[in-house]
């Protein structure tokens, strides 16, 4: 199956010219890893449920690699099919998507949060012919909720659950069997064999228009953000990276699975975020990098606290998702060698900007960094026209790494004849191209770094029996960057409303815990401009100034 996007050839022209876009995939760079040191670790995963670590070397993932593709070929996955998984950082995630690189087909990680409301859309709108979940994870049956989607979709042919002792099995289907001896390995890879300019990924972002979108993304658009990302922070193949951070988000995926590959090096992956085995990992695997949003880092921080011989080897630390606190910075610099550095990105970009290793420590507090290799900035006004340094405006984004396209939704891409993308985001740049980023025009909550679709969640709470009307805004919040308030009008004769009966509600529709607000508010009437529409700055600036009830 062909996927439609909006590449031009005058794109693809101008990357390959810059040198910004090689056509290389990330099987390539694994077969290298392999020629080059077969026997170096590849994965080391840590299961806390389990308290298990497990390591993969480069050649035996290369083996099961192989045998998966063949596998997935087996079951019907032909190229340009999209194979969906819903796992935690285990190995599994990281060798699914080379064994689909191998066959052609796209893998479409899906976070291990979603539930029935958010996967059934996303599983529908990808039409996957795939599902690959955990038997159970942090408690809940992924299993049960998997096999019921697939009565309801009719592209869903199969459902995978690792750890199953069913014929759903995934190590029974997929590498109890030897496929790689049913069928010529060589000549499939080949004739599967993908361009550079071929999706390989389709993330889902949060909408603001009701339901998320379809991130496309091919080999040169990753690998163009990879390799200057690797040469900026001076990465090595010597260099071990920690993935705490899901890599079902652009941020996990980008430097936690495909990163390491590219460099030959090795990840270490950690399936629940618990600090305090987070230090015991440290200190046995000696990562020198590791990638977060905020809370990560305040964690790590207050680890270093007690715990600061143990973190040593730690020395960079890039933060994404919110602005970083300087007393952060300042406690973590008392107790680790760690360089900080702050970054800005997107899901339809990966990291556009960080701040350089040799920048003062206080240009991560105040700034998220300057541009990437072949990306450019710019800040305009209302009408389009640039802006002087200084002044605060809507950010615009161009360059190698911009997705291209919304799966199935080529109207909404949004890029002008010029290749500017408007990133949703207001933010100013310094006379030095630093950018800070200042506010959202786009109507979304972030909340540890994960995007919340506030129209969709409204667009639910909205079936409540007792809402007349609602809003939903960011609480700002030192550790979590924000939490969600709902500011709610209640329909007559209705007296009152609870923090949990609204989350029962949602609950009850199959929407994700991490997605319901944690502050109610009751109002007689929600602030509104003169034609009526609801002033959410309004709402804002009161969460920011009261704390709503819990």
């Amino acid at each position: 199956m062909a996927i439609e996007t909006n590449l031009t050839p005058e794109r693809r022209n101008a990357m390959v010219e810059a040198g910004a876009w090689n056509d290389q995939t990330i099987t390539d760079y694994l077969d290298e890893a392999v020629a080059s040191g077969g026997d170096r670790a590849a994965i080391i995963t840590y299961q806390m449920a389990e308290g298990s670590r497990a390591e993969l070397s480069y050649q035996e993932l290369s083996d099961r690699v192989t045998r998966m593709a063949a596998g997935l070929a087996g079951l019907g996955v032909e190229k340009g099919d999209v194979v969906s998984c819903q796992l935690p950082n285990w190995w599994q995630m990281t060798a699914l998507h080379l064994a689909c690189v191998r066959i052609g087909a796209v893998l479409n990680p899906l976070m291990p949060i979603f539930r029935e409301h958010e996967l059934a859309f996303m599983l529908g709108l990808a039409e996957s012919k795939v599902l690959v979940v955990p038997r159970t994870f942090r408690g809940f049956d992924h299993a049960a909720m998997a096999h019921g989607l697939k009565d309801e979709l009719p592209t869903l042919q199969h459902v995978l659950v690792i750890d199953s002792e069913g014929e759903d099995s995934f190590e029974k289907v997929l590498l109890a069997r030897a496929w790689e001896e049913e069928t010529d390995t060589a000549a499939l890879f080949e004739s599967r064999r993908l361009s550079g300019d071929d999706v390989v990924q389709i993330l889902y972002t949060s909408g603001t228009t009701g339901k998320p979108k379809g991130v496309m993304h091919t080999s040169n658009t990753l690998f163009s953000n990879i390799r200057p990302f690797a040469e900026r922070l001076g990465l090595k193949e010597s260099d071990t990276t920690f993935m705490p951070s899901p890599l079902a988000h652009q941020l996990g995926f980008l430097y936690g699975l495909m990163l390491p590959v590219y460099l030959k090096a090795t990840a270490v992956l950690q399936d629940t975020w618990k600090p305090e085995e987070a230090t015991r990992i440290i200190r046995t695997e000696q990562p020198s990098l590791m990638l977060g949003s905020t809370p990560f880092l305040a964690d790590i921080a207050e680890q270093a606290l007690d715990h600061g011989p143990d973190l040593q080897s730690l020395t960079r630390f890039l933060c994404a998702g919110a602005p970083i606190p300087s007393p952060l910075v300042e406690k973590a610099a008392k107790h680790l060698p760690t360089r900080i550095l702050s970054a800005w990105g997107m899901t339809e970009n990966g990291a556009v900007t960080t701040t350089l290793p040799d920048d003062d420590p206080e240009r991560a507090v105040h700034t998220d960094g300057v541009p990437l290799p072949y990306v450019e900035l710019k800040v305009t006004d209302m009408e389009g026209s640039p802006l002087p340094a200084g002044q605060e405006g809507p950010l615009y984004m161009r360059g190698a790494s911009l997705f291209v396209g919304y799966f199935k939704q080529p109207e909404l891409y949004g890029v002008d004849d010029e290749g500017w993308f408007p990133t949703g985001d207001l933010a100013r740049l310094d006379e030095q191209g630093y950018v800070r980023i200042t506010g959202r025009s786009k109507d979304v909550v972030i909340r540890g770094g994960e995007n919340i679709p506030i129209v969709d969640i409204e667009n639910t709470l909205y079936q409540h029996p007792k809402i007349q009307t609602l809003a939903l805004v960011g609480k700002p919040d030192e550790r979590l960057g924000e939490r969600l308030c709902a500011y709610v009008t209640l329909k007559e004769g209705e007296e009152s409303l609870t923090l949990e009966e609204v989350c029962a509600f949602l609950t009850e529709r199959k929407v994700t815990r991490q997605y319901h607000p944690e502050f109610l508010e009751v109002l007689d009437e929600l602030p509104r401009t003169p034609s009526g529409k609801i002033q959410k700055f309004k709402l804002r600036e009161q969460a920011k100034q009261n704390t709503p009830n819990r």
